[in-house]
């Protein structure tokens, strides 16, 4: 079985003592099936390809906390391994990041717009999502000015990242049956990507 299938819960949950991972009043719990692909991987990695639009960095806080569950039991180390068509959930909890959730009007350069999905060419210098020093002004507060219904979709319908200092083309979802099916297809590696680099001397080979 090649792709994940996901829910969403919304509870009432909330932890102050962990800022970093407050569950807050909305908590989006995905329901996962590990395929052959990462049989013997480690969990954290394992992770990123099933919830490819969060960092590895977060997924770890989420394991460290207890919000990683495999074959119902809970898991704790980012390190444990992963075999193909173990089942799992995990609780991915609201963090200051997601708090940020605020339409902030800018100009954006959409490449392509219809009622489903836009393509957008993100400059360099524009943060995608709100972090630590940059908690507005982002990619996602553009596009809760720019669509009121994004404000109904887990991360404004971003389904990818780019570096702040990296510039390209990134397609955000306007619909929630969109957003899953980009969702599933990224994480069954049917989307590719493809990076153009300039080089400032001859580029010299290891």
């Amino acid at each position: 079985m090649k792709n994940s299938s996901f829910i969403i819960s919304v509870g009432s949950e909330s932890d102050d003592a962990q800022d970093a991972a407050d569950t807050g009043p909305d908590a989006e719990l995905r329901h996962l099936v590990f395929n052959e692909d990462q049989h013997g991987q480690r969990l954290d990695r394992a992770l990123v390809d099933m919830v490819p639009e969060f960092s590895r960095s977060y997924l770890q806080q989420l394991i460290d906390l207890g919000a990683v569950s495999v074959n119902g039991v809970p898991m704790c180390k980012p390190s444990s391994r992963v075999k193909a068509f173990d089942v799992g959930t995990i609780e991915l909890r609201p963090t200051p990041q997601s708090q940020a959730f605020k339409p902030q009007s800018m100009a954006l350069d959409l490449v392509y717009e219809d009622e489903h999905l836009m393509v957008i060419n993100k400059p360099v210098g524009l943060v995608v999502h709100p972090a630590p020093g940059n908690w507005s002004g982002t990619l996602l507060n553009g596009l809760l000015a720019h669509d009121a219904r994004a404000m109904n979709l887990p991360r404004a319908g971003i389904v990818h990242r780019l570096d702040k200092d990296t510039s390209g083309l990134m397609v955000v979802a306007r619909t929630r049956a969109v957003m899953d099916a980009l969702v599933r297809a990224i994480s069954a590696r049917q989307v590719g990507r493809h990076y153009v680099a300039l080089a400032h001397r001859i580029w010299l080979g290891a």
